[in-house]
Formats: structure tokens, sequence, C-alpha cells
């Protein structure tokens, strides 16, 4: 399952998620608002960006919304 770290407040999050919820995409949300997540964030993708797309399976690490939601079109989720 893909990660998914966001801020609530973030309008491109938003729509990440919103296109997530209406296709049926599996993911686990990570809030920045806890600081443990933002290290993680960090460590995986090098900067305090969101949305940030991290896909174990693949290692793929994507931060623009579009993008993310262009890599889950193209994949099988």
């Amino acid at each position: 399952m893909i990660d998914l770290f966001i801020s609530e407040a973030c309008p491109y999050c938003q729509k990440v998620m919103k296109y997530f919820e209406e296709n049926n995409i599996e993911y686990n949300k990570i809030d920045t608002a806890d600081e443990d997540n933002v290290l993680r964030l960090m460590t995986l993708g090098g900067k305090d960006q969101v949305p940030f797309l991290y896909d174990e399976k693949t290692d793929d690490r994507l931060y623009e919304s579009d993008d993310i939601i262009d890599y889950v079109k193209n994949k099988e989720m």
C-alpha cells in the first residue's frame, strides 16, 4: 500500500485525497501535523513539502499532486 504524506489544510493534498477516494485507491494517510511524520517525510523525500507519495513496493517517491495522480492512474492499485 502507498503512503501519502499530507497536511489537512493543503489544497493540493485535498485534491489527491479526493481523487483517491473517488477511485477507491487504498493508501496510508500520514498527517504532517505530527512532528514524527515530518521527520519521516524528510528522511524519505528530502524536503518538507506535501503532498508526498511513497510507494514502498517500488521505492517511488513523488511530490507534485498531478504527478501523484498520474502515477496511480498508470499503476494497478
